[in-house]
């Protein structure tokens, strides 16, 4: 009796940790069955971000490969045209003459928003300049006003950076501040990544550049527009005029991991990091 009652304790002892094994749940998907791989390219605004993202999602789906490649916006796009990508990061919605290509290739595109951002402008510490009305912003990057004196800085000549054509911020700039059938002062400098305005603008006391909020660093000064300083409140509530979305688009809907991971990230622990990076989560 003594041998049959161990045999039987030993047995409901297996039992139960193989029931612990599977969360006591017959039938429930762990994170960690979740596979496979997604690729994503695009907005250089969004690699910190979408990097951000990757880790997090990676560590708890170990059996997850997810790669992000910068580039701009534009770059994103075309790779989801042709077909290289799962996903494309974009700092401004898909253009109308993008949609038209991508009919014509078969692609379709699907849009989701998946953070929102403030385009912060950012010059040297040492520049007396506080803030600025949007309609000297415009003056400025269309080469109009070429002196800080003439907004109440020092006499010497702005220095304009601003990201290239590629960039999804750059369109965006353009048509809120620029103007849509206006063009940039052929002055501007134009530069390949964001990294590359605030590496610029941290070196140079003249300089005046635009950023994403992920981007201001404690050695860079931001310049209020229409008397509202760039932060995550003012651009979640609207107040601040440089404000827009970002977005993740795939061709069709997304569906297996990329599903899973858009899920993700739309979710409480995505959100929250988007928080923690500068940016602004979605509103629900």
């Amino acid at each position: 009796m003594k041998v049959q009652r161990l045999i039987t304790f030993s047995l409901v002892a297996v039992l139960a940790i193989a029931l612990a094994g599977c969360g006591g749940k017959t039938g429930e998907t762990s994170d960690s069955d979740v596979s496979g791989s997604i690729r994503i390219e695009g907005s250089d605004t969004m690699v910190n971000l979408a990097n951000g993202w990757r880790e997090a999602f990676e560590e708890v789906n170990p059996d997850v490969m997810i790669s992000i490649k910068g580039g701009g916006t534009g770059t994103g796009v075309a790779a989801i045209i042709n077909g290289t990508v799962d996903f494309a990061n974009a700092s401004r919605e898909v253009k109308d003459e993008e949609r038209v290509e991508a009919e014509g290739r078969g692609t379709n595109f699907v849009e989701t928003e998946v953070a929102k951002d403030g385009i912060a402008v950012v010059i040297h510490p040492s520049n007396a300049v506080k803030g600025l009305t949007l309609e000297q912003l415009g003056q400025i990057y269309r080469g109009e006003i070429v002196n800080w004196k003439n907004v109440g800085g020092a006499d010497a000549q702005i220095v304009l950076l601003s990201r290239d054509s590629a960039s999804g911020t750059y369109e965006f700039f353009k048509e809120a501040v620029v103007g849509k059938e206006k063009e940039y002062s052929r002055a501007t400098k134009l530069l390949a990544s964001t990294q590359g305005i605030v590496d610029e603008t941290k070196a140079n006391p003249n300089a005046i550049g635009y950023v994403g909020l992920g981007f201001i660093t404690p050695d860079l000064k931001v310049v209020e527009i229409d008397g509202v300083a760039a932060s995550i409140d003012t651009a979640l509530d609207g107040s601040y005029p440089l404000s827009r979305g970002l977005y993740m688009y795939s061709n069709g809907e997304p569906t297996g991991v990329m599903r899973t991971y858009l899920d993700w990230i739309l979710g409480p622990d995505g959100q929250a990091i988007a928080t923690e990076l500068g940016f602004v989560p979605v509103a629900k």
